[in-house]
């Protein structure tokens, strides 16, 4: 048996968008490799998804955006992953044992799987995965998701066993962490400026072909992936910041999907040419959007202010104006309808007299009489920030610009360029408010937003909120093993964060996908609809890229 090591001594830390005809060129008539094919499943064809933002690292534990997240999933694998159903099963795992109380699993690991560069996929590389994320010279912003892992015992080299110092309920879910390869990785002093976190070398169903920054990323099916060959032979994800020129790609063929915003979801779609080619789908998504403040300003570090900004708030002008009716209230981190949600938690329904009460208990007037509140010869000027390429988000900041500037907040709205925005604004908490949202993760556990120690530099609580209370709750849920005491935990953390206002909690988005018609297999579920991926298939009269 091993102990965790501390490896800090080794690891230290637009043009694009050319025309159709020449990106495929560039793309679909590279070079091409053979492929095997297994049993029925035939790989081919190409699917061509499209986002605002361009991915910034593919390894899997330092993947904290939307973009790195989703290619790291296809190149990856975890010991465990969620079904359709967000039921936790196995992945490179067989099966498992807990034992002790919950202070011990052991993973049965697959024998079939080999990593890209044909390697075999052993035990080494769980433990060498996660003595990296325990690393604290890593810097991984995950880290407090695996800290109660004392010990990591490699039996043989198909069998693992985790030793916990302390019970932790989220353990089996958290073991979805891609696994990275220990061959490859071992002699490398900063993995997240290494080669690999450009080309990554993975065990999942896509191969990493190529990436051009700003324009496109390239994967290739694994024709030895243990489950099967993917049904699509090519995934191409390119980067178009703007959904107006998304949606014109997706309507020519440019692109295979998209999410549609709510007026191209009733209105745009709504041709003969959409309805014969492009399916959409419409489910609450898991997640929500929200105002963060910065609670290091001196504007909000006042309880008073932050909830008068969240009753000037009508959130359903919102919905209705924005969204066209795709979305629900929000009060809280938690989904609405599950155990965790409180009903009863404080929701700040439209209110601006109590608004301009809580105002002036604060001690902001319009003494000049110019329609801007001052207190202390300072008036109340705010900034807003959102992120380029999300006409939602934009048009909610100018809806919330109106409705604080009816009780003498000045907002000015900022949009930034997603990746200037991530660098230079929220990482660097160089910001007042910003409009943002987050993916609920299965489980509940939410330390890495809302517990003071993420507020270090890495971390996800990037609005500096701290409340003791709430610390010691989430910990709390984090032994809890029994479902109905950890949700009763929950429900008091949604409301304390609620009654706290560090964030304006707006609403629960509707997901609202758009796929073209000749991909079959997809599957609406709780888990979405790209659950499944490596079983969709275009029929063979269908397939639009040959290779």
């Amino acid at each position: 048996m091993s102990k965790i090591k501390n490896r800090t001594g080794v690891f230290r830390r637009s043009l694009f968008l050319l025309k159709t005809v020449i990106f495929f060129l560039i793309v679909f008539h590279a070079d091409r490799r053979g492929f095997t094919q297994q049993e029925a499943w035939v790989s081919r064809d190409a699917y061509v998804s499209s986002g605002i933002g361009d991915a910034r690292v593919l390894i899997p534990f330092f993947a904290d955006d939307t973009t790195s997240s989703s290619i790291c999933g296809l190149v990856y694998n975890g010991l465990t992953k969620v079904d359709k159903d967000l039921n936790i099963v196995g992945d490179l795992a067989d099966r498992w044992e807990t034992g002790g109380g919950g202070l011990s699993i052991t993973f049965y690991l697959r024998r079939d799987v080999r990593w890209h560069d044909g390697m075999p996929f052993t035990a080494e590389d769980v433990r060498f995965t996660f003595e990296t994320i325990l690393d604290p010279g890593t810097g991984c912003p995950y880290i407090s998701s695996y800290a109660d892992i004392a010990d990591i015992e490699i039996i043989d080299p198909y069998t693992i066993r985790f030793y916990y110092s302390r019970p932790y309920a989220p353990a089996l879910l958290k073991f979805g962490m891609g696994i990275i390869p220990a061959h490859l990785f071992r002699d490398i002093e900063d993995i997240r400026m290494s080669l690999y976190a450009r080309a990554p070398v993975g065990t999942g169903p896509y191969r990493f072909s190529r990436w051009e920054s700003g324009r496109y990323i390239v994967l290739e099916a694994d024709p030895g992936y243990f489950e099967h060959v993917p049904g699509i032979k090519r995934y191409v994800y390119r980067i178009i910041p703007d959904q107006a020129v998304q949606f014109l790609e997706l309507v020519s063929g440019g692109i295979d999907s998209m999410e549609l915003n709510p007026y191209q979801f009733f209105y745009r779609s709504d041709t003969p040419r959409f309805k014969t080619n492009i399916s959409k789908y419409r489910y609450l998504a898991r997640s929500y959007t929200y105002i963060g403040y910065n609670l290091k300003d001196p504007l909000f570090r006042e309880k008073k202010a932050r909830q008068a900004l969240a009753y000037a708030i009508n959130r359903k002008e919102i919905i209705d104006a924005v969204l066209l009716g795709l979305g629900e209230p929000c009060t809280g981190p938690f989904l609405k309808g599950t155990p965790y949600y409180d009903e009863d938690a404080p929701g700040y329904d439209y209110d601006p007299g109590r608004a301009a009460e809580l105002l002036r208990e604060a001690g902001w007037a319009d003494t000049d009489a110019d329609g801007i509140l001052e207190r202390g010869g300072e008036e109340f000027r705010v900034r807003i920030a959102t992120n380029q390429g999300s006409q939602v988000r934009e048009e909610v900041a100018a809806i919330v610009q109106n409705q604080w500037a009816a009780l003498g907040i000045k907002a000015e709205i900022q949009v930034i360029a997603w990746s200037a925005f991530l660098d230079q604004f929220v990482n660097k908490k160089n910001f007042q408010a910003v409009i943002l949202g987050w993916t609920i993760p299965v489980d509940p556990d939410v330390y890495s937003v809302w517990h003071t120690d993420s507020m270090k530099e890495g971390g996800l609580n990037f609005i500096s909120y701290s409340n003791k209370r709430v610390d010691r709750l989430i910990e709390r849920g984090r032994r809890e093993l029994d479902p109905g005491t950890r949700a009763a935990i929950y429900r008091r953390i949604h409301r304390c964060i609620a009654g706290d206002t560090p964030y304006t909690f707006l609403f629960f988005p509707y997901a609202t996908p758009a796929v073209q018609k000749r991909f079959k297999g997809i599957e609406p579920a709780p888990a979405g609809i790209g659950y499944n991926f490596i079983d969709w298939n275009v029929p063979e009269n269908e397939v639009r890229y040959k290779f």
